[in-house]
């Protein structure tokens, strides 16, 4: 097993190091790595992109190509997670703000997604979900997207204030925190799974 963690911003090392604790608890042989280089990511079976700020990554993830690759990748059926910034750019439909930013959006899931929904840095928190498949979670919601609604095919997982703030589209996971930046492995061994 092979997890590609786009280096392209953001809480990357963070990704690398909840995903190896992930594959270790689940018994798994395997390597997260940081990356940037499309080769890389289509020789891995899994993809993260991590928060940050969406805008950069997004021109980051597009001028070294590997956009193209996670977009050829999601569509092969290889399993992508989004979180906070990366949620974003999994999103088919951005709000005004992602307009606005002329944030290139990867268009894959279909939901629609709002820039910074519960504020901005002052207006981070922590908070319990209950996530479907996983149960209780402590998530961190650092300038925080959220999801507006979904298409056919995309299965709510949790809400908090009216707002969807994790969702999976078959081989697509979006979560709107960051579930790196806690001890609780429990949602990157969930994206572990739908990659095996």
């Amino acid at each position: 097993m092979r997890v590609a963690i786009i280096a392209a911003q953001g809480d990357v090392e963070e990704h690398v190091l909840a995903t190896k604790k992930a594959m270790e608890n689940m018994g798994i042989e395997g390597e997260a790595f940081a990356t940037i280089k499309k080769e890389e990511v289509a020789k891995s079976d899994a993809i993260i992109l991590p928060g940050g700020e969406s805008t950069t990554i997004s021109k980051l993830i597009h001028k070294s190509s590997v956009a193209d690759e996670i977009i050829k990748a999601a569509k092969e059926g290889k399993a992508v997670m989004g979180t906070c910034a990366g949620c974003i750019l999994l999103a088919k439909h951005g709000d005004e703000e992602v307009r606005k930013t002329g944030t290139k959006l990867l268009g894959l899931m279909d939901i629609w997604i709002r820039r910074n929904a519960f504020g901005r840095q002052r207006e981070s928190f922590q908070t319990m979900l209950d996530i479907k498949g996983i149960g209780k979670f402590e998530a961190v919601f650092i300038r925080a997207p959220a999801i507006l609604k979904v298409g056919e095919g995309v299965d709510v997982m949790a809400t908090l204030d009216n707002f969807i703030v994790a969702a999976r589209q078959d081989n697509l996971l979006a979560l709107t925190f960051h579930p790196e930046l806690t001890d609780d492995t429990r949602l990157h061994e969930y994206f572990i799974k739908m990659a095996i």
